[in-house]
């Protein structure tokens, strides 16, 4: 099983960390025998995974080697608002891309009008993104976020991981180095020639977006890929691991479980961060872009155990995800302590606004959130700096509702308790189909213009997003 390579900054200074990264067209071995053309970050599916330390600032330049515009989003991160990704603001990849003037115009679905954004920040050929530091130790990861186009882009490989620490998290007895591994799962589907099988209405991804008729619910395959490779094996000594595992996905949930084990997850974080204390968990359902954080303990095993990682929504080849080998017996100092993180819940409050966003289908086949489908001139929110709110998502299908810049708590589920993966600090909730949940959001300090939306990417491209002001 290949692991991302962990990229190394190009210099540093006293308090900063600074990296470039191309975007650029590359042919790989991901199918064996075959070769598929992706868009990789250097290249590579998934990108270089970025490190970023306590007390740590990171500017990363992103070059647009592509043949598209490009926007990139640190997912889970919090971030400037002309860092964070706005789904407007292109990195167009040559000087003389198009007819894209300064501000774009964006093209339109079919029954759709075309938009526009003055707002939109359009920079050429590159681009720096500068992320402080973060305020939790975390699982992100970043991936295109271009407007109607976010699919096809992270479909065809544009998705890394950018793991934040701080000095809390290090200071515990977890997995670490070799045993502490990101695992990115993700479905693709491919052509008898190895190429991704995409259903895009523009396979070249400059006039229409949107997907072929029957994908308009999400496009999903046949073939699970862990950091890149199909159904891959990995060996492991009879100690714990940590595994960080994000579902990259564009609509496929996973519920991940071990098979020929009765050790289970312990997981220890969610999207942003730890929990307060380690919870056993038999199963893990995992929506797209959420990440659990979760040690799995090989000591019990003898080697020679095969031990395989099931997704028990799946059937034929999606419902085994990869196999871990017992292949060495070691010794093992690492632990789970008892108490993981200082964090407290979200008590609401009769002080605190509330708001429902209500997210359906629109009569014209598109992904609406109350009644609107997307546009950069309208704020579905206006919300002061580093308040906290309750909002009450109500879905109509099965959207992960993901918000930029803020940090949620699950507060209740159709009125009873949170369910088992709602634990901790997240910023993406799985909402199923005719459920009202309850979050209370806690909103960065970071002013600027933000958006939120449905994290089925075909939803988003379809104008399932909104935007929000920190004001």
């Amino acid at each position: 099983m290949p692991v991302p390579q962990q990229l190394e900054p190009t210099r540093r200074t006293s308090d900063t960390d600074y990296y470039e990264i191309v975007q650029s067209p590359a042919t790989v071995e991901i199918i064996p025998g075959l070769r598929t053309p992706i868009m990789g970050y250097n290249g590579t599916f998934p990108g270089p995974t970025i490190v970023q330390n306590p007390g740590r600032r990171v500017v990363v330049t992103h070059k647009n080697a592509l043949s598209v515009p490009t926007v990139v989003h640190l997912h889970g991160g919090t971030t400037p608002d002309d860092s964070d990704g706005y789904p407007t603001d292109f990195v167009l990849p040559a000087q003389t891309y198009g007819t894209f003037p300064t501000m774009p115009a964006m093209p339109a679905m079919p029954g759709m009008p075309a938009m526009s954004d003055p707002d939109a920040v359009v920079t050429r050929m590159q681009r720096d993104y500068t992320y402080p530091p973060q305020p939790r130790a975390g699982t992100l990861w970043y991936h295109d976020h271009r407007m109607a186009f976010t699919g096809p882009s992270v479909y065809r490989g544009l998705a890394g991981f950018h793991i934040a620490h701080d000095t809390e998290e290090q200071a515990l007895p977890l997995p670490r180095g070799a045993r502490d591994v990101p695992l990115m799962i993700a479905d693709r589907a491919f052509a008898s020639d190895g190429s991704f099988m995409y259903p895009a209405i523009d396979p070249t991804m400059r006039t229409t977006p949107g997907v072929d008729k029957p994908w308009v619910n999400g496009v999903m395959g046949d073939v699970i890929l862990v950091n890149g490779a199909p159904w891959p094996v990995m060996k492991v000594d009879t100690a714990r691991y940590r595994f960080r595992i994000l579902n990259a996905s564009n609509a496929r949930t996973y519920q991940l479980a071990l098979q020929n084990s009765s050790q289970g997850f312990t997981q220890i974080g969610t999207d942003h961060g730890l929990l307060p204390a380690p919870l056993h968990q038999d199963t893990v359902v995992i929506a797209p872009a959420e990440r659990f954080d979760v040690v799995v303990d090989f000591s019990g095993h003898k080697v020679g155990d095969e031990i395989t990682l099931v997704n028990r929504l799946g059937s034929d080849s999606t419902a085994a995800v990869m196999h871990f080998v017992v292949a060495r017996a070691t010794k093992d100092s690492s632990s789970i302590p008892s108490t993981l993180s200082r964090t407290s819940p979200i008590t609401p409050s009769g002080s605190m606004t509330r708001r429902t966003m209500k997210f359906h289908r629109g009569g014209q086949g598109e992904w609406l959130i109350n009644d609107q489908a997307f546009d950069p001139s309208v704020s579905q929110a206006d919300v002061p700096a580093g308040s906290t709110e309750i909002w009450t998502i109500i879905s109509d299908f099965h959207h992960p509702f993901h918000i930029h810049n803020a940090t949620v708590q699950v507060i209740s589920r159709d009125g009873k308790a949170p369910g088992r993966y709602d634990q901790g600090w997240k910023d993406t909730v799985f909402v199923n189909k005719g459920e009202k949940v309850q979050l209370a959001i806690r909103f960065s300090d970071l002013k600027g213009r933000f958006v939120f939306h449905c994290h089925n990417l075909e939803h988003e491209d379809m104008a399932m997003m909104a935007t929000f002001r920190i004001t």
